[in-house]
């Protein structure tokens, strides 16, 4: 499987009851996307063999702290190691003066360049586009600008079989049958049926990841019929009232969206530390959309 995420953070506000705070990584194809970036990401990449060099690409979604606290140091840690390659960044007005204001009292200039950003509250926008995937934002609902992200991996070409390949096949030809045409003979007539001598493309992905947000409807123009959806669930349905008051959802209004975006995994995250035990937020979820889960760290996600 070339589409996997791996939660790193789970907790809202504070670590508590072994968990850190929020932070994912999504693997696409060996690229590797940070969202998030909670206090301890680094060490949560140690622990789950994440290799931090591995990440050129890191989303912040809003600049309350159980979501960036753990930015300056992971960029420091890349320093130190010598990192050379760029860095992606993509985040809130804001988040690029906080950094270069650190910087500057540290007396620090790091040794690898950081391209950044800045998405617009409030608009969807693709932040970042190339051969294989597009990364758009979408905005939530939350006390301050926060935004989603949706990563939709681009139509992928045929693959070859080379028990079915004719023979003396040149690599110019090779592209046009994974691009889906056939191969024609000198007077433009099909010599070999793209589809005899092909297998079909591998299926392609969509992740949407709903940050911190109160439930909101709207959500769902972006999120339909995504294979996996990560939607905050940080309170039981008893706390409705408080979820509101602090723009956050329960994880059966979580499921809820799930349901009527038509989404294919549902995975909660961003638990309120007032909750030792998480299998009564899951058990709220089911009863309202069976293919929901809990993000536990460690724990790997796929499509299929």
């Amino acid at each position: 499987m070339s589409f996997v995420l791996k939660i790193l953070g789970s907790n809202s506000a504070a670590p508590a009851h072994n968990r850190n705070q929020t932070s994912q990584v999504l693997v696409v194809d060996d690229e590797h996307f940070l969202i998030d970036c909670g206090e301890g990401t680094q060490l949560q990449l140690k622990k789950f063999k994440v290799k931090a060099t591995k990440i050129n690409h890191i989303f912040i979604s809003h600049l309350h702290g159980d979501h960036y606290y753990g930015l300056i140091g992971l960029l420091s840690t890349m320093h130190l190691y010598g990192r050379k390659a760029r860095l992606f960044l993509y985040g809130p007005p804001g988040l690029s003066e906080i950094l270069s204001l650190q910087f500057k009292y540290s007396n620090t200039t790091l040794n690898f360049p950081i391209q950044f950003k800045e998405w617009v509250p409030g608009t969807s926008e693709v932040l970042l586009e190339n051969q294989k995937i597009t990364v758009s934002s979408f905005p939530v609902s939350h006390r301050i600008p926060c935004s989603g992200f949706l990563f939709r991996e681009k139509p992928k070409n045929r693959r070859i079989e080379k028990s079915l390949l004719p023979p003396n096949v040149t690599p110019t030809l090779i592209i046009k049958l994974k691009n889906g045409e056939d191969l024609l003979d000198e007077k433009g007539n099909i010599k070999y049926k793209n589809s005899e001598v092909t297998l079909p493309p591998r299926p392609s992905y969509s992740y949407a990841y709903c940050a911190d947000t109160k439930y909101d409807e709207s959500l769902i123009q972006y999120i339909a019929s995504v294979d996996m959806l990560y939607h905050e669930g940080t309170f039981l349905e008893d706390m409705r009232e408080r979820a509101e008051l602090t723009f956050h959802s329960t994880a059966a209004q979580a499921a809820t969206l799930a349901l009527k975006a038509g989404v294919g995994k549902l995975i909660l995250g961003h638990f309120s530390t007032r909750y030792k035990e998480l299998n009564p937020l899951l058990e709220e979820a089911l009863t309202v959309f069976k293919e929901s889960y809990l993000g536990i760290e460690g724990t790997d996600f796929s499509p299929a």
